[in-house]
């Protein structure tokens, strides 16, 4: 459908010894391009300075976009910049929750103790290069405060004394607000906020020769760490996602005004989720999100980006973080955080997932950095099974845990994902020899069917 206003503001070890082995070979990940009226925002935060990327999902004709969104200051034209979605999707395929496998070893002592030594090539990998005035906008008491173009985006600042004078203006200017939407905008100044307002240029955009609306960038200092996200929801038709991507100089980044949970990871699952892992993550999510109301803000990835671990994309590189707004890489590090003194400042990543409405969100999501920089990952593992044929008792009390192990694995996916056991079963039985009597099997095929 179309939407007129943005809803926002908007290793390898072969036989892990403990679940907070990150290794393995990854071979899925899961992306925000999975869910449907998804929003993404990139935001860089040091200090009071914030640097917002916000990629827009409007589906529509051009003419017929727009785009309202509380900022705290005034901007100037130097602080608006047009981004690189390729940025922004970068960080979400280099955060995004992945699915890993390994391949049981040999049992027996022998051929274990050979596996071992393979053990030494880690699927990790080092990020590459890194050791901003109008005048009155009449009777309706709306101040332009600045108005520019910039890229394909004629954009508009404007402050207002009355919500209602604010409503009416932006409706007839041809921002198609929905009418009603008063009291939030009544919030937003109370909280001093402006208001950076963007239309499509028409003649700009032909003559740049994008087909596409690229992201818009926003870079202000205030010490409000917050993203507005109220002014979106009045007028969805239904929940919405979104996915912030936090880059800060110290830590994990979390919202203060709801909980932040760590999404469920490190679970075993059974092999056959390898070729259902975009299902698997979506159901995964919804039954997490049923669990908690609707109510909780999901931390998908914490993770120094000097490093990753397994690796579901390239590291963004320098120029690329320059280009989101990490404007302290170039600055020494202080002895305060564990590093040499000299050595660059390697930002870290915190990817959050939120699926909320107005019922449950009534308040915009509040942030804060943190000190933690403690690694985390959504992360799914497959664990191939070894079908060699040798007979030492290490063998044989393998072959036995078999089953004990597989209905872990099926238990995992029905606690994930809310799937019914009986189905997970019966599709295990397809994927992989259960070395069940033929009657039986069949009897699980016939499930899986039905």
């Amino acid at each position: 459908m179309r939407r007129s206003i943005l809803s926002l503001l908007l290793c390898v070890t072969l036989w892990p010894a403990t679940a907070h082995s990150f290794c393995g070979f990854y071979v899925a990940r899961g992306d925000a391009a999975l869910f449907n009226r998804a929003s993404q925002v990139a935001l860089v935060r040091d200090g009071d300075r914030t640097v917002m990327t916000m990629v827009n999902d409007f589906q529509g004709e051009p003419r017929e976009f727009a785009i309202v969104v509380p900022v705290p200051t005034v901007l100037e034209k130097g602080q608006i910049h047009i981004g690189e979605k390729a940025l922004v999707d970068h960080l979400d395929a280099f955060s995004a929750p992945r699915l890993v496998e390994y391949y049981d070893p040999d049992p027996c002592p022998v051929a274990a103790d050979a596996m071992q030594e393979m053990s030494n090539a880690a699927p990790s990998m080092k990020m590459a290069g890194l050791s901003m005035r109008g005048g009155r906008a009449g009777a309706q008491g709306v101040t332009i405060e600045a108005r520019y173009t910039v890229g394909e985006y004629d954009i508009l600042i404007l402050s207002a004394r009355q919500s209602d004078g604010l409503e009416r203006w932006l409706i007839d200017n041809g921002y198609r607000i929905p009418r009603g939407a008063s009291p939030v905008l009544a919030g937003y100044l109370k909280q001093g906020m402006k208001f950076f307002v963007a239309k499509v240029n028409l003649k700009e955009q032909q003559k740049l020769g994008f087909t596409y609306l690229r992201p818009i960038q926003i870079a202000y200092e205030s010490p409000k760490f917050l993203l507005p996200i109220r002014l979106g929801m009045a007028n969805a038709d239904g929940p919405q996602e979104l996915f912030v991507y936090a880059l800060t100089r110290k830590g994990r980044v979390e919202v203060t005004n709801y909980r932040t949970v760590k999404l469920p990871s490190d679970v075993d699952i059974p092999v056959f989720v390898k070729q259902e892992f975009p299902d698997f993550y979506r159901s995964m999510f919804a039954h997490q999100v049923r669990k908690d109301d609707m109510r909780v803000v999901y931390t998908e990835y914490a993770w120094d980006m000097g490093w990753c671990d397994p690796c579901a994309s390239e590291p963004l590189s320098q120029d690329e973080l320059r280009a989101l707004g990490v404007w302290w890489l170039d600055d020494p590090a202080p002895a305060a955080m564990g590093r040499r003194g000299g050595a660059a400042q390697v930002p870290f990543l915190t990817r959050l997932h939120v699926r909320y409405d107005g019922a449950h969100f009534p308040e915009d999501l509040v942030f804060q950095e943190t000190a933690d920089r403690t690694n985390f990952q959504g992360r799914y593992v497959l664990r191939h099974e070894w079908k060699g044929t040798a007979d030492c008792p290490q063998a044989r009390a393998y072959r036995d845990g078999l089953r004990t192990r597989r209905a872990q694995e099926a238990r995992n996916l029905a606690e994930l994902t809310g799937w019914g056991l009986d189905r997970i079963r019966g599709k295990m039985a397809v994927a992989a020899d259960w070395s069940l009597p033929e009657d039986q099997l069949k009897w699980w095929q016939r499930i899986w069917k039905n």
